[in-house]
């Protein structure tokens, strides 16, 4: 049976329908997207859930003092400040739109993201081997990600007026010869403090979401995609990744810090404000009303 769950899930459709309903207020708009995603509308005068509460926190605090932090260019410094240098991926160019790259310059292998959005992300892996049909392709894609307003999609107010640029990053392979590609550790921090992370796994075949507790203890919660039903070996870093998630979170109610375990060292990956878009719920239920409890907020 289709629902409207299900066709909110194609994300080219998804983006039309809350296109058209761009011109809502706030309020009214993150409360249908979330009643269409959930099947449930948003208690905004008194939230109890975790994604309850980030849509509260869309619309009541100022999140343009974290535009930086989400822009995927100038959070680069902000690392360097608070971290030092080498935990981000090398970065081998940036440009105001896709016919300013010159791909010449650029090596066999490398990343093409967006700085200003989610989910622009395209890997080149044989630039030797790209058809003008891929450049095509690829300049479409970028044509459309440039002009499009990310913070609209959600109303995700840390993406509201970020300059937009294409960049390249370096290629980064997992020397342990994963065929997943490598694996993302997510710390959900609330008020400076990692509680809760999950492992994305096989993310270039069937994404795989699995959650832990601060002492590695697999747990049992389902969000956006299926648990993979491996056990996944503890990070050699995980105590150097928990350190680094509180000090990149301090001060905010609840961020998710991103990093990678590479190649025998941590990497940065970026800052998430509102996982999932605050849209994708948390089973079994009790964990979304846990998660929820974390969040501190001032009504």
């Amino acid at each position: 049976m289709l629902t409207v769950k299900k066709i909110l899930k194609g994300r080219e459709l998804r983006r039309f329908i809350m296109n058209s309903l761009r011109f809502l207020p706030d309020a009214l708009y993150v409360s249908l997207f979330y009643w269409a995603a959930t099947g449930k509308w948003p208690n905004l005068k008194n939230p109890q859930g975790f994604n309850e509460k980030l849509q509260w926190l869309k619309l009541n605090e100022d999140y343009s003092q974290y535009r930086d932090y989400t822009d995927k260019i100038k959070v680069r410094e902000i690392i360097k400040e608070k971290l030092g240098d080498g935990y981000m991926f090398p970065v081998l160019g940036q440009w105001k739109s896709f016919d300013e790259i010159d791909f010449s310059a650029l090596p066999e292998e490398f990343v093409l993201k967006c700085n200003h959005d989610s989910g622009s992300v395209k890997l080149i892996h044989s630039k030797s081997s790209l058809t003008d049909k891929d450049y095509t392709e690829l300049k479409r894609f970028f044509d459309s990600r440039m002009k499009y307003d990310f913070y609209l999609a959600g109303r995700e107010p840390c993406y509201k007026g970020i300059d937009r640029y294409i960049f390249a990053e370096e290629l980064m392979k997992d020397s342990s010869g994963d065929s997943g590609g490598i694996k993302d550790y997510k710390f959900f921090c609330f008020s400076g403090e990692p509680k809760l992370m999950f492992v994305a796994t096989n993310r270039s075949t069937d994404l795989r979401f699995d959650f832990y507790d601060m002492g590695y203890n697999h747990l049992d919660i389902t969000n956006i995609h299926p648990q993979s039903g491996k056990v996944l070996e503890k990070p050699k870093y995980f105590v150097k990744m928990k350190e680094i998630a509180a000090t990149l979170s301090k001060g905010m109610p609840f961020v998710r810090v991103d990093l990678y375990e590479l190649n025998d060292r941590v990497y940065f990956s970026e800052l998430t404000f509102f996982h999932g878009g605050g849209f994708s719920r948390f089973y079994p239920e009790e964990w979304e009303y846990k998660l929820g409890s974390w969040i501190e907020i001032n009504h």
